[in-house]
């Protein structure tokens, strides 16, 4: 799999992004892809990154074959252009489903149609979820299932390119970690991530366990106590 920085992946989904909502405007000079990688709108989160972070991370994305800059005549800056769908070998909602993704981090499938729905029509939740599945089913998955945010029972999807952008980031309202209990399952649902939470949850039942365990004797121990001095008390008095 090709595997992206921040960066990258930011810069890729402005791309993708603006190719899809302004083709008049399209492809992009450096100034433009800085101004839409910086944005405040549909971006989480915000950054700062400068011309000269622009530039390192198109050219490492032209280096990767996912963009090429576009010469035209009369043309007095360069300008650039995406090829991440023909060289992935996508269907424009798997684009666009990904490029949300970079620009967003991880989301509901709800979300996901909603948002990415602005750049290419998904129709119903079902071709959302149909297309989201055929990004985790890849011989090389570009997509995982996640836990849900705290406070909701939806899950939420990620994309698999660059497992360091939203490392340690917490949902848009909170900000913070998610706690372990919380945190990604493997692609797929699969067996490490599962099996990790399980070990987890047995300790935290064990610990539990032992705790009432220990209560339960000294209470026990207490009353044994208390019927020990009230014996002794009702045989003095008798004497």
């Amino acid at each position: 799999m090709i595997e992206l920085t921040a960066d990258e992946a930011r810069i890729l989904g402005v791309l993708i992004e603006k190719g899809q909502t302004t083709p008049e405007s399209y492809p992009l000079t450096l100034n433009a892809i800085v101004n839409g990688a910086n944005q405040k709108n549909n971006r989480f989160p915000v950054t700062n990154i400068d011309e000269g972070d622009a530039m390192s991370a198109v050219i490492a994305l032209r280096n990767k074959g996912l963009v090429v800059q576009q010469d035209g005549h009369g043309q007095r800056v360069p300008k650039f252009r995406h090829q991440f769908k023909e060289t992935m070998v996508l269907s424009t909602p798997e684009m666009v489903i990904l490029a949300e993704l970079f620009l967003r981090g991880p989301q509901t499938l709800g979300e996901l149609r909603g948002r990415a729905s602005r750049m290419h029509p998904l129709e119903s939740l079902e071709m959302a979820r149909n297309t989201i599945e055929l990004l985790m089913n890849k011989p090389e998955p570009l997509v995982q299932r996640l836990a849900p945010a705290p406070g909701s029972r939806a899950e939420r999807y990620g994309q698999l390119m660059c497992a360091s952008l939203h490392e340690g980031v917490g949902s848009e309202e909170g900000g913070e970690e998610p706690a372990p209990s919380e945190r990604p399952l493997t692609a797929g649902g699969g067996s490490g991530g599962l099996g990790e939470r399980v070990a987890r949850l047995e300790a935290e039942v064990a610990l539990l366990r032992g705790a009432l365990e220990r209560l339960g004797r000294e209470v026990g121990a207490g009353e044994l106590f208390e019927k020990t001095e009230s014996a002794a008390g009702e045989g003095g008095a008798a004497s």
